[in-house]
């Protein structure tokens, strides 16, 4: 278990913060591509690690990130004027580029030179394949975004998702380390004679139990949960865990086509969970039997309609205020095992139920839980090696690293999962993109 004072370190992500420090070395999942959707169409507020941003696309299509408070008088830019390469608030009319740099100030008299002397605080984005990515970082030459596959598929050959879930970052991302709790929470009602025998969906209801091998990686940690499958194999579950956030969980069989998500913190209190799979991937895992507790035929859920607010986006119809809709009688009968329709609202279910923060002194960690504590440990050293000794986090300077592709697979009892499927892990099938980001 972690003590107060570790959890804290690890979910407080604000500027200043150790964790906050240690995410900012990293581009980030900010914006999808279609939320600013036109050149010079309305401001956006964004909330991300703890700073309230305004974004916006300029006449050139370029993403701007600004600070939300004007330098002058503090007035909302979110209010602003998006106009010919740059936002002007409309309080006094001065007006910033992308760079934060202000660029015109006509309540100043011709003459003055003082707006060359105002800069607002600015980050860095770049869009790729319908996200816009943003570093918070202080680099002048910031690093390569990671090479994750899922966002470097042609277009329309994959899909993005966005969710707004209600608490720290950290419950988000450690619900998807903690890999076993699909056999129950996902698919709980699922009976062994319901499901062919041989797939992977058999040997998890089979076997509900499982036991864990954890290693870390250069960009994380990756895991097999491992049950029984026949006398001389055993299946697999392999995932991975990728810093800052970024999980790749096993549903479906490994190698099916990339995919990942993102645990991206708003604040300390709110996240936006990323969805980016192949649609190859997603085609795969909707079909019946392929191995999958509670694989959906699709997303099932119901978003609200999108309002201006710093956490008016990606909002569901079922939530924590409602009881995420729960049907007790579908839970009696066995018809559902939580009674809770939908694979993520059942997760939400379990981390909102947990409060914004839960106190990680109070938990009790059993055998399956390794993966969970690696993670934990991982992160924390090297949170403090950035803070204490200056060195770069794990994976900033190596996008190669999040070449991985995660699922389930029946291996052999005598071989070494991690050596077994090192080449279909690895399998990289996207076009490799320019590793340089300008700055």
């Amino acid at each position: 278990m972690l003590s107060k004072e570790e959890t804290e370190f690890l979910c407080r992500i604000g500027p200043g913060t150790p964790m906050g420090n240690f995410s900012r070395q990293y581009w980030l999942p900010a914006i999808r591509s279609d939320q600013p959707p036109a050149p010079d169409c309305p401001p956006l507020r964004v909330r991300l690690l703890g700073e309230d941003l305004i974004a916006y696309r300029t006449t050139s299509g370029a993403v701007g990130l600004i600070q939300n408070s004007c330098p002058h008088r503090g007035a909302s830019l979110f209010f602003g004027r998006n106009e010919e390469e740059g936002l002007r608030c409309v309080y006094h009319g001065w007006k910033f580029d992308v760079t934060g740099q202000c660029i015109d100030m006509p309540s100043e008299p011709a003459e003055s030179n003082f707006k060359t002397k105002i800069k607002a605080t600015a980050y860095r984005t770049h869009e790729r394949h319908g996200i816009i990515w943003a570093y918070l970082g202080q680099r002048d030459a910031p690093p390569a975004l990671p090479e994750l596959e899922a966002n470097m598929l042609p277009e329309g050959e994959y899909n993005i998702t966005v969710l707004h879930r209600s608490n720290n970052w950290m419950q988000g991302w450690e619900g998807e380390m903690d890999t076993i709790h699909a056999a129950f929470l996902h698919g709980g009602a699922t009976r062994a004679e319901n499901t062919v025998p041989g797939s992977l969906q058999y040997y998890e209801v089979k076997t509900r139990a499982g036991r864990f091998s954890v290693r870390d990686t250069e960009v994380g940690v990756s895991y097999s949960m491992i049950r029984p499958a026949e006398e001389d194999s055993f299946y697999h579950r392999v995932g991975h865990m990728l810093f800052p956030c970024f999980a790749m969980v096993p549903p479906g069989p490994l190698g099916q086509g990339p995919s990942f998500i993102a645990y991206v913190p708003m604040d300390d209190y709110h996240t936006l969970e990323w969805g980016v799979n192949s649609r190859a991937r997603q085609r795969a895992t909707a079909i019946p039997g392929n191995g999958v507790s509670g694989a959906p035929a699709g997303i099932q859920r119901e978003y609200l309609p999108n309002t201006t607010g710093w956490h008016g986006r990606f909002n569901i119809t079922q939530n924590f205020a409602n009881d995420f809709l729960i049907d007790r009688e579908a839970q009696k009968n066995w018809v559902s095992y939580t009674g809770i329709n939908g694979i993520r609202q059942q997760d939400m279910a379990m981390t909102e139920g947990m409060g914004p923060i839960m106190d990680r002194s109070k938990e009790h960690l059993g055998t399956t839980d390794q993966l969970i504590i690696r993670t934990r440990r991982r992160l924390v050293a090297s949170a403090r090696a950035l803070l204490e000794q200056g060195t770069p986090p794990p994976g900033v300077e190596q996008p190669e690293a999040y070449h991985q592709r995660s699922g389930g697979i029946v291996l052999p009892r005598t071989v070494d999962w991690w050596d077994a499927t090192k080449e279909i892990r690895e399998r990289f099938e996207a076009s490799r993109e320019a590793a340089a980001v300008t700055a």
